[in-house]
């Protein structure tokens, strides 16, 4: 029984460990998200009304949205091209980056 519960554990925590590797390197991020600023601030909040704010988004969302612009599945004239540039590590990076703007 001990060991049932001992390999449950492991498992659990190899999980999480996963998980927690998968995460952007918010610095990182930030240095890539430098473009990102003409459009949506230099903090993440636009001056423009047109352009959402990227401030305190959550990473999946940001995740989520520009994978879409890179795989053509959202366009926009603006951001297809700017996502398509994106690495996969990029993209966790810049997540990581604006989701830990509070």
């Amino acid at each position: 029984m001990k060991k049932i519960i001992v390999i449950a554990a492991l498992v659990a925590g190899m999980g999480s460990m996963g998980s927690a590797l998968a995460a952007g390197d918010a610095a990182a991020g930030k240095v890539k998200a430098a473009v990102c600023a003409a459009c949506h601030g230099a903090d993440g909040i636009s001056v423009n009304p047109m352009w959402p704010n990227l401030r305190g988004q959550k990473a999946d969302y940001i995740i989520k949205q520009l994978k879409a612009f890179k795989a053509g599945t959202r366009k926009d004239p603006l951001m297809s091209p700017q996502a398509a540039a994106l690495s996969d590590q990029d993209v966790e990076n810049v997540a990581a980056h604006f989701s830990s703007l509070k």
